[in-house]
């Protein structure tokens, strides 16, 4: 693997260039391309067998090359390989399977890069153990991670009283977004966070005040900076960071696929377990509160009926915020693969802004918390959200850390 240049601390914003990618990364990054290849036109219902093709891809790469690189304590609990297996072969065997199984409308673009990939590796007996290996390893991996019967999938019902009318676009989330096995939590409740602020409490008044100053669409106070990262941060784009780590030298193919397998079931988790606390409290977005302000019960929250957000509210509940759970999240995984303040900075984009430039920050801990702070500037969160958020995606990192995928014993040094 070839490393990535040096960066130059000193520099915010610096343009994008193409980096480098080992088997893995480029699996992933084809996964991603075949994911939105299939994803159903405009606002069609997303299609639940497509929620964890990625993550059961990453699996089952890591567990084909952590069964002939031995590394780390197995998730699925597949045997071990010869070490002598090819690893590419592995690799590429395991993602094929599961996305040909995932995304059948795309089998000959599927076919044409396994075919591709497989010419690469020379023709013999490492060979073929190594495509056993991807494929023992996705025959598994297909079967984690599913819907579970067990769990009960209700739709979503607006709260309202008879004859009364709500808007008519259902949220985002459909019955089966809690429904899935978890990866790391017990259930998708397990993280769930307390209740926000009581209406007519001094931290609601305060916050409320804060994303009204601004996060609105015409605001005095927030600087042309902010108006940037507020839109910016829609749609980060990782994969900067990701090759960051995955491009240093001595990484192995086996530490790569565990990153991604590790985020990906990281992410997961955290996706239910924020569906699960939003709809469970429904709270109300800055542009209802700031609106009805005269019916919240505190004096010193004053309403705006012409008030609106800086960017497009999200069609879900408030609370807590689905952004910064996936920031905790990545940003302590990050940390424990490269430090708070890796070499060069951390290097994110956008995907939220056509040809954007790659911004350098100098830690993870600041990277989240501007992801954060984004979402109070754009005018979609209160503080006290963004908060709850990331502490609940730190802590389905420190338990995925802790209890699966574990360094063996005498690995360090091999």
């Amino acid at each position: 693997m070839r490393n990535m240049p040096c960066l130059a601390a000193a520099a915010t914003l610096m343009v994008a260039s193409p980096a480098s990618a080992d088997t893995v990364c480029e699996w992933m990054d084809f996964a991603e391309k075949i994911e939105r290849a299939a994803a159903p036109p405009g606002d069609a219902v997303p299609v639940p067998d497509h929620a964890h093709a990625q993550t059961q891809a990453a699996l089952a790469m890591f567990e084909a090359l952590n069964a002939i690189d031995r590394r780390y304590t197995s998730y699925l609990g597949l045997p071990a390989a010869s070490p002598s297996a090819s690893q590419e072969a592995a690799a590429a065997t395991a993602a094929y399977r599961v996305l040909i199984a995932h995304f059948p409308g795309q089998k000959t673009a599927l076919e044409e890069s396994y075919t591709l990939a497989m010419d690469a590796v020379a023709d013999g007996p490492a060979k073929e153990a190594g495509r056993a290996a991807g494929e023992q390893a996705a025959a598994l991996a297909l079967k984690a991670g599913n819907i579970d019967p067990g769990v009960a999938q209700k739709p979503y019902r607006p709260r309202t009283s008879p004859g009364t009318w709500v808007p008519t676009a259902l949220p985002v989330f459909q019955p089966w977004s809690t429904a899935f096995k978890p990866w790391i939590i017990k259930s998708a409740d397990a993280v769930r966070p307390a209740p926000p602020p009581a209406l007519t409490s001094e931290r609601y008044a305060r916050d409320y005040e804060e994303v009204k100053r601004l996060g609105g669409k015409i605001s005095k106070e927030r600087t042309p900076h902010q108006t940037l990262m507020a839109r910016y941060r829609i749609t980060p784009d990782m994969m900067p960071a990701m090759r960051q780590v995955t491009d240093q030298k001595g990484r192995r193919l086996v530490d790569n696929a565990r990153l991604f397998a590790l985020s990906t079931m990281i992410a997961d988790d955290a996706g239910m377990a924020i569906a699960d606390a939003k709809l469970h409290y429904n709270y109300w977005r800055p542009i209802t509160a700031i609106r009805a302000a005269d019916d919240d019960g505190n004096p010193a929250t004053q309403p705006d009926p012409a008030w609106e957000p800086l960017i497009r509210t999200p069609n879900h509940p408030e609370y807590p915020c689905g952004h910064c759970i996936f920031a905790g999240a990545t940003g302590e995984l990050m940390k424990s693969e490269y430090g708070n303040a890796p070499p060069g900075g951390v290097r994110v984009a956008s995907r939220s802004i056509q040809n954007s430039a790659i911004q350098v920050l100098p830690t993870w801990d600041k990277w989240v918390e501007e992801v954060n702070f984004s979402r109070t500037l754009g005018g979609v969160h209160y503080r006290f959200s963004n908060e709850a958020g990331e502490k609940m995606g730190r802590e389905i990192t420190r338990q995925a850390l802790a209890t699966i995928m574990r360094p063996l014993p005498g690995t360090a040094s091999r």
